[in-house]
């Protein structure tokens, strides 16, 4: 996949860099905020080579990707002239545009979205701590046990502070002050001064007591009404005395809103859907999950799965449990078992292929090239997921089964999640999904794609430079201490999502060709430079992370695209020392893209490198 081709194709199809006002990812979509959806040329975009599906939900604009969405999001974010969020303090603006239960969605997949990395990760370790306490590894009483449970603990119970400053963001006020407001409420004092049974008020109003650690709709709300605050205060504060008076004033009248008014309001409402879901499940238990599960991939599709983690998060911080997190992740297997079972009854080597591959990262819990690239596309497999994850949803929600902590995606990696009394009904829920699916699949059947024979003459041309393919000797193209991708901070990059390869810690600021080539690509932040070499090996140089935001500040491009380059030419010089300081890594990956046509990797075995030493050797 020409990567840096299809995103000047989607920034052209969803009307132009001049139409969008602001774009994110997740893990398989890019998620715009476009000024005028109907700008887009949604049907051109379906049938896009690269493109799995596109929707609109919650106002939001979402290309559908798959594993690469990391790759297109850097390669769509270096083809734009203004940062991505650049625009950040008018999608409140535009929100007023949509209708509300559109922005509500947004607003909630906006808020949610950049904070799963954190509540995924201390989601995780919470899930591990109790493996580890089940089976004996580890003592209650330990220090380990409770340095590990802080760690785990950490983000869900400062999560008031975490969502201060994503709700912010969102709405385009200041973050820190979003932090601020949210630090307060979880000061010890307020926790003790809150205790039940204290009788408390705020220069004589009445103060609520409400337990603000691991809430999520307070804090939410008390953002949403500071946005208003803190705006109207600045259009009436001059310019010299703003810094001083909008967050002292914001401040001032939020916090004790919070507590005398919204904290107890949203407390009252988090608590209400918590227990209207769990009434739901302990009287209506297999009819609720053969509903919630047969839906559940429904939902995902729209996004609107993202509208439950505040009742996830609210029902495990109350009960100590969530009934919807086992229906996800059966929804999830449900869908890899019906990818599988297209890979079993398929006769087309490449269906074949990319239905199992799906599949294996449908069981990890990312859905969308299972569902997008596979079963929708054949439309029975995935009305079987839908019976198999229902079926399924059904057990487990008969034997009431629960998940116990929050984190890890809904897949095989989420496994720790549900460890518990109810493990064992989960565990079987979850063959179910997987098996059902499958067989369902493969009982329908669908319209297989006939393996076209291959062409005498029109073909030649692939044959020939099939024939060319040949081993590529990739040097190195920085001087310093070479790393292995995983010690990449980016799991773009560690999780060898984009490609594979090694990195280099610079200790000078200059970039050289590693190849004979060209230059294919070159970011207009400089910060990314895309090569091909004469053999046709794809090569990506990613100098640090996150260094986009630099919009091209200390990045100095000596070549431009299309430029023909050999070994050792001079493609970029960049200031390491002022990189680091504004508080960027400036690890570079220097990553094959195009492994399809690679068997391996294999290292020249240096850890510290010269421009122009071997640095790998791509094998076919």
């Amino acid at each position: 996949m020409d990567t840096q081709q299809l995103s000047k194709d989607i920034l052209k199809l969803v009307g132009g860099e001049e139409n969008v006002d602001q774009v994110t990812h997740c893990m398989t979509r890019l998620r715009f905020n476009l000024n005028d959806n109907k700008k887009a040329d949604k049907v051109t975009l379906k049938n896009t080579p690269g493109v799995m599906g596109v929707m609109e939900n919650g106002g939001q604009f979402q290309v559908i990707i798959g594993n690469d969405v990391p790759v297109v999001y850097n390669a769509l974010v270096g083809n734009m002239s203004k940062s991505p969020e650049a625009s950040q303090a008018s999608s409140s603006t535009n929100s007023k545009k949509k209708n509300p239960l559109s922005a509500v969605f947004d607003f909630i997949s906006g808020v949610f979205t950049p904070i799963l990395p954190a509540i995924t990760g201390a989601g995780m370790i919470k899930g591990i701590v109790a493996l580890l306490l089940t089976f004996g590894w580890i003592d209650a009483a330990s220090s380990t046990y409770i340095i590990l449970s802080a760690i785990g603990d950490g983000a869900f119970y400062f999560l008031p502070v975490i969502l201060g400053i994503s709700t912010a963001r969102k709405l385009g006020s200041n973050m820190y002050i979003g932090a601020a407001i949210g630090a307060s409420v979880m000061h010890p004092t307020i926790t003790a001064l809150l205790a039940p049974g204290e009788n408390v008020t705020f220069i004589g109003l009445p103060v609520v007591a409400a337990t603000y650690a691991s809430s999520v709709i307070p804090i939410l709300i008390a953002i949403w009404l500071a946005s208003y605050v803190e705006k109207a205060i600045d259009k009436v504060t001059h310019a010299s005395l703003k810094l001083i008076i909008v967050p002292t004033v914001t401040l001032l009248v939020i916090v004790p809103v919070m507590m005398i008014a919204v904290g107890p309001l949203g407390v009252i409402i988090g608590n209400g859907l918590t227990d209207g879901i769990n009434w739901l499940f302990n009287n209506a238990g297999l009819f609720a999950g053969l509903l919630v599960g047969g839906a559940f991939s429904l939902l995902i599709i729209t996004g609107m799965h993202y509208a439950l983690v505040p009742i996830m998060i609210g029902s495990i911080a109350t009960l100590g449990y969530d009934y919807l997190i086992p229906l996800m992740m059966i929804a999830n297997f449900a869908q890899a078992g019906s990818a599988l079972g297209v890979s079993l009854k398929s006769k087309n080597k490449q269906i074949k292929s990319l239905s199992a591959s799906t599949g294996v990262t449908a069981l990890m819990g990312i859905t969308e090239p299972a569902m997008y690239g596979v079963n929708m596309r054949f439309k029975k497999p995935f009305v079987a997921a839908l019976i198999g994850a229902a079926i399924s949803g059904a057990f487990i929600s008969f034997f009431q089964t629960k998940a116990y902590v929050i984190g890890g995606l809904a897949g095989l990696s989420g496994i720790p999640m549900i460890i518990g009394p109810t493990f064992v009904y989960a565990l079987i829920g979850i063959v179910l999904a997987v098996v059902i699916s499958a067989v369902l699949t493969y009982i329908l059947g669908f319209e297989d794609v006939v393996e076209s024979a291959p062409a005498a003459t029109t073909s030649a041309p692939a044959v020939t430079e099939e024939v060319k393919a040949q081993d590529e000797q990739v040097f190195s193209p920085i001087t310093g201490e070479v790393k292995p991708l995983s010690e990449v901070p980016d799991p773009a990059f560690s999780e060898e999502i984009m490609g594979k390869g090694f990195a280099i810690q610079p200790t000078e600021g200059r970039v050289v060709s590693p190849i004979n080539g060209t230059v294919f690509s070159l970011s207009k932040s400089g910060h990314a430079i895309g090569l091909v070499s004469d053999t046709g090996a794809e090569m990506l140089i990613h100098i640090g992370i996150d260094t986009v935001k630099l919009k091209g500040q200390f990045f100095s491009p000596k070549v431009q695209a299309g430029a023909k380059v050999a070994v050792g030419d001079v493609l970029m010089e960049f200031d390491r020392e002022q990189i680091e300081k504004a508080g960027y890594t400036t690890i570079t990956p220097v990553i094959i893209t195009n492994m399809h046509q690679y068997e391996s990797i294999e290292s020249a075995g240096r850890t510290t490198i010269k421009e122009k030493d071997l640095l790998f050797t791509a094998k076919v």
